[in-house]
């Protein structure tokens, strides 16, 4: 695909399209199976007042709910993947959108299960476990809801509760619509002096031009844009935040915070520690934006600065094809059975959505259900850039793949918290791959500088992130509101802080937080920060170690959400609840920082 091509949908090569026909090859199967889980959840009502009865009792709701939720999950990540193929596909808008309503009518179905549960004496359950065998693999799940006793509400108000999700993803909704389907940015002139649509598939394209006034032009195009609509974008924020309020105060939790958190028993000192952490190191970051400034020869550094290669060698360009050898031979240390499998599936199997096209979901991601392959959605422009997200979502993918071959249904998710670190293991075995065999200084230069953008992106972006959010979410929670003025304010304020004095001020970027997604989930992104530096020790530990090393690391995927994140990550040799991971992984990066210092 040209580098500022965008086709239609309809354009695309089936080959070069994920094989969604693998899940449903005849659509009627899709409406059967959303029928046939919505009706198991109508049959689920008639247990209700006898869950705990007997261990036998207990074991048919189980298996049931499993059943169940194991259908839905596959009829919406079907009908969720076809929409983002397209945004503007009302076809499988309709389909999403139903999907979206089963779900809430399970739900609502559903909603005394888990406060009848908790209404047991939790002795009796646990004799329940030992007196039938089968039971056991339904310990750890009831565990965890015996974790959240506290929280959990009367039947008849979990129902009104269930009743109300729908529409409490709104916020979520508008914006993936509006983000996705209306808004457009207009036309940008690029180097080459043509006039090309800005998409968000192709903005860091812009980004990275040698041409400083295509730059120039592309992030101010973009940022008028969401300047345009700020207003509206931040009462779509603001309720979403106000009903993750809303729903830690129903829920008696000390604060949203503590509400995200305390469910995978995870203190809140790793969040408060990861901010402080950073916080300590900014000198660090501030030393690389006046490498950056010096490397570019710039009088003033700007924004639409920050993401231009320092130096740009020969042979960074590559195909879909060259892109898949490349991450095959980086992931070698894991095994040939996890790139045999890999190779795979991003080629014959068609694991993967490839190419943008119009109307399609920007960004990336890995997603399917546990009877389905592990799908990636991507954008793939042919730059080496694009091997980085092919290969991080990859190892989202492979994560997917070990667990559910190993994990019963109930654990074939993963935490949020474990998610991202599989995905950074791939790229930090990436960049050592790529640094090891680099051809000329050129290269290992732009190299050690792409390294170090990764940990800019991952580990401050994504904490500045997350400081953002714990602000947003505490002027609420202390009765505050957010206006549009209050949330351009402190977001340019902390942009300031964490970028430094070498960045001159620019108007535009205190909209940047009005287009991230991510903050429509909340304190989801600081995980992207935590798992990164847990990748960071698991994948050193990798390559100074053997076999013993890898196989810890394979264990690791294998265990899905089987136990507590911070447990299940102490398998792969990385203890999360210390702040050992987070400083490491702060002291590499000033490591490269330093070195890219005496290369420039």
């Amino acid at each position: 695909m040209k580098k500022y091509d965008l086709k239609n949908r309809s354009e695309i090569a089936d080959r070069d399209k994920w094989n969604l026909e693998a899940m449903y090859p005849d659509e009627a199967k899709w409406e059967e199976d959303l029928s046939t889980a919505l009706k198991s959840s109508e049959e689920f009502i008639l247990l209700k007042g006898r869950l705990t009865e007997s261990a036998e009792g207990l074991l048919k709701a189980l298996r049931l709910y499993a059943d169940m939720m194991r259908k839905a999950e596959n009829a919406f990540v079907y009908s969720r993947m076809r929409h983002d193929e397209d945004n503007a596909n009302t076809k499988y808008t309709e389909m999403n959108n139903k999907s979206l309503s089963t779900l809430a009518q399970i739900s609502a179905n559903v909603s005394f299960f888990t406060p009848e549960l908790l209404e047991a004496d939790e002795a009796l359950i646990k004799g329940y476990i030992e007196e039938l065998p089968a039971l056991k693999v339904f310990s750890f799940m009831l565990d965890s809801i015996m974790l959240s006793k506290p929280h959990v509400l009367s039947s008849d108000e979990e129902r009104v509760i269930a009743q109300l999700n729908e529409s409490a993803s709104a916020p979520d909704e508008i914006f993936t619509m509006f983000n996705d389907a209306d808004l457009s940015f207009g036309k940008v002139t690029n180097e080459d002096a043509i006039d090309v649509e800005l998409t968000h598939g192709n903005y860091i394209q812009f980004m990275e031009s040698e041409n400083r006034e295509v730059r120039k032009n592309a992030f101010e195009a973009m940022y008028q844009k969401y300047k345009e609509f700020n207003n509206s974008i931040s009462v779509m924020y603001n309720y979403s935040v106000k009903h993750d309020y809303i729903m830690s105060k129903l829920r008696k939790y000390k604060s949203t915070l503590d509400s995200e958190l305390s469910g995978e028993r995870i203190p809140i000192s790793v969040y408060d520690n990861l901010i402080d952490a950073v916080h300590k190191n900014l000198p660090s970051m501030h030393k690389y934006m006046e490498i950056r400034k010096r490397a570019l020869g710039l009088n003033e550094l700007r924004m639409y600065d920050v993401y231009r290669p320092i130096v740009k060698p020969e042979g960074l360009e590559c195909s879909y094809e060259e892109a898949v050898d490349i991450a095959c031979k980086a992931l070698a240390p894991l095994g040939e059975d996890y790139v045999r499998t890999l190779r795979k599936g991003l080629t014959e199997d068609r694991w993967v959505d490839i190419y943008e096209n119009a109307g399609k979901t920007s960004g990336a991601y890995s997603f399917g259900s546990y009877d389905s392959n592990p799908y990636i959605l991507m954008n793939f422009s042919g730059e080496l850039r694009d091997v980085f997200t092919l290969i991080h979502e990859a190892g989202h993918s492979m994560h997917s793949y070990y667990t559910r071959r190993t994990q019963p249904f109930v654990y074939g998710g993963h935490s949020i918290f474990t998610a991202e670190v599989a995905s950074t293991v791939n790229e930090t075995l990436l960049i050592h791959y790529l640094l090891s065999n680099a051809e000329s200084v050129d290269m290992k230069k732009y190299l050690i500088n792409f390294y170090i953008d990764e940990f800019k992106s991952t580990l401050f972006r994504q904490t500045m992130f997350a400081e953002f959010e714990k602000i947003a979410h505490e002027t609420v929670e202390n009765g505050g509101s957010l206006t549009a003025q209050y949330l351009n304010e402190e977001y340019d304020k902390l942009n300031t802080l964490y970028y430094g004095p070498a960045i001159e001020h620019d108007e535009y970027i205190q909209y940047e937080w009005s287009r991230i997604p991510h903050f429509y989930r909340a304190y989801y992104v600081y995980q992207y920060a935590t798992g990164y530096s847990a990748a960071n020790a698991i994948a050193n530990r990798i390559l100074t170690g053997g076999e013993a090393e890898r196989n810890d690391y394979l264990k690791f995927l294998a265990t899905g959400e089987s136990d507590y994140p911070i447990e299940l990550l102490k398998i792969a040799g990385v203890d999360m609840s210390t702040e050992e991971p987070v400083l490491s992984a702060l002291s590499t990066f000033a490591k490269l920082v330093d070195e890219l210092d005496e290369m420039i």
